[in-house]
């Protein structure tokens, strides 16, 4: 029996509504594979800031540091409620970019995925959709402006100001460009390269890097796009993207974007990968507005763990049968009230009930 170690941060807001849900999947997993998951619980984001002092504090990181993938929850409070901690140790700057720079977790992989089936999710119309959107990004995640040197005061003028620094150099990049080309490689064949080269220096470089590591890459289309074109054509026709690649800030915004042609960011799970470990987290935030109300759907969350069981678990057909499980709860009429509103012919459920039908498909599938 393979065993292993997961770091579970259940996060803030909705984040152990969720999060109970992802573990009742993991547990069906032991029950039909011969694997075993040692979960080992602890705080990060917010709540660990209001118990310790600290957003990612040296207890969590000493779990996370012997766990052989994380399992994270959303982090985050509301704007007022965020100004009760320092800002430099608000979860955002001091939890979630300490534990990328601790674990050099560069590649970010967000699915961007729709069936034709669940189209009724889509702000966009039928036709746009067409048979399903299916692309996959993959964000720079430790590098650009980010990570760069950051400054603020007063000027010799007495007027206040930020100095913030977007900084590559070309082995970020080419790492980058690398996980992209072999992912584009494994699906159509086709990669989309966002940049904004006619303004950015950053850009120039990031386009001569991409062309050199296409050379590796013989079979594999390239397709370049100017970041603020590839917004507007995600919207009007997002069928035409397979894999994107996409330097760090392009990234965390379009991948948002992402969501939004989707109906949410609840529908998109991310997986967030270093040398030597990774973690898996749902690309929405921490919603506090609705934390509580047991309404939050878990797709995300439990979509992570099938990204977990395929990258860091080798797992790739248990993988599989938990994305067919929770597409086929979509599939049979059932919805969440943060995904779906009444009268639109679905069957409303909640956090615990759609994590239960999830589980319930798992189990009925047959054993890989």
């Amino acid at each position: 029996m393979k065993n292993y170690k997961i770091a579970v941060l259940a996060g803030d807001g909705i984040g152990p509504e969720i999060t109970a849900e992802a573990i009742k999947v993991l547990k069906v997993i032991e029950e039909r594979n011969d694997v075993s998951f040692e979960l080992l619980p602890a705080l990060f984001g917010a709540c660990a800031y209001f118990a310790t002092g600290d957003a990612f504090p040296q207890a969590t990181i000493d779990i996370c540091d012997q766990a052989d993938a994380i399992l994270k929850g959303p982090i985050g409070l509301s704007h007022e409620e965020s100004k009760k901690i320092p800002v430099e140790k608000q979860p955002e700057r001091g939890a979630l970019l300490p534990m990328r720079r601790r674990y050099n977790t560069y590649a970010n992989f967000r699915p961007v995925s729709l069936p034709k089936s669940l189209a009724h999710f889509s702000p966009l119309k039928p036709e746009v959709i067409g048979e399903g959107i299916d692309l996959i990004m993959v964000r720079e995640l430790v590098g650009g402006l980010y990570f760069g040197n950051k400054e603020r005061g007063v000027n010799e003028d007495g007027k206040r100001y930020v100095r913030e620094t977007l900084e590559y150099d070309e082995d970020q990049i080419r790492r980058i460009m690398h996980e992209a080309f072999k992912l584009a490689q494994k699906r159509r064949k086709l990669l989309h390269n966002i940049h904004k080269s006619n303004v950015l220096m950053s850009s120039v470089l990031w386009n001569e890097v991409m062309e050199e590591v296409a050379k590796d890459y013989p079979d594999v289309e390239v397709v370049n796009y100017l970041v603020d074109a590839a917004a507007t054509a995600l919207c009007l026709r997002p069928t035409q993207f397979d894999v994107m690649v996409m330097e760090n800030m392009f990234g965390d915004i379009l991948s948002d974007q992402g969501g939004g042609i989707l109906g949410s960011l609840g529908l998109m799970p991310s997986a967030c990968i270093g040398p030597d470990k990774a973690y898996y987290e749902p690309s929405h935030g921490s919603a506090p507005d609705i934390a509580g109300k047991n309404i939050a759907n878990p797709y995300s969350m439990i979509g992570s763990v099938a990204m977990m069981l395929e990258n860091s678990f080798g797992m790739e057909a248990e993988a599989k049968n938990v994305w067919a499980a929770m597409q086929g709860v979509f599939a049979d009429g059932y919805s969440t009230a943060d995904l779906s509103k009444p009268g639109t012919g679905v069957t409303m459920i909640s956090t615990q009930e759609f994590g239960d039908k999830v589980v319930e498909k798992l189990r009925a599938m047959p054993k890989v």
